[in-house]
């Protein structure tokens, strides 16, 4: 799971969740906005960041910022996930099932935010458990960066592709 370099390639981003924080000191309450962002270029390279500050537009800067630190590049058969895979962070779980063509992307908000900023077109999720976007978004990338293709696993086993389906 090796990251990878944000200025080599062309990424759009999406804010998943916006929320006030606070912080509570001897003088009372200290409000801060956090957002939590995917980016991705569409092909395969994915990642997801969280910022903090007094302002929105601050807070969603830092956390783009964030995410072209933390990218990601996932496994795709054409338009879809090779296999089924369970992806698990802390309380959260996310299905993840990979579909024919014309079928969509079946997915809820934080899970359909990272399915559609890495380029997959047709797939069917269920997010399980917690339903805390951070550990929903982080559950969905350990669970695609987990997936491996025939070409992957071949060199695993040190075969050819032929020779894993013959």
């Amino acid at each position: 799971m090796a990251l990878l370099d944000a200025s080599q390639y062309e990424l759009t981003e999406r804010v998943v969740n916006i929320k006030r924080v606070s912080k509570t000191v001897k003088g009372g309450r200290i409000m801060k906005i956090a957002a939590l962002v995917v980016v991705g270029n569409g092909t395969g390279i994915v990642g997801f960041g969280m910022g903090k500050s007094n302002e929105v537009p601050d807070a969603i800067r830092k956390g783009i910022e964030d995410a072209k630190k933390n990218l990601f590049e996932i496994s795709l058969k054409g338009s879809t996930i090779p296999h089924e895979i369970v992806g698990r962070f802390g309380a959260a779980s996310v299905l993840m099932k990979p579909a024919p063509d014309g079928t969509g992307v079946i997915a809820g908000g934080p899970v359909r935010a990272v399915v559609e900023m890495a380029g997959i077109k047709n797939i069917r999720t269920k997010s399980l458990r917690s339903n805390n976007p951070t550990n929903v978004v982080r559950a969905t990338v350990q669970g695609l960066t987990t997936v491996r293709n025939a070409k992957q696993v071949a060199a695993i086993r040190g075969k050819t592709v032929k020779e894993l389906f013959a």
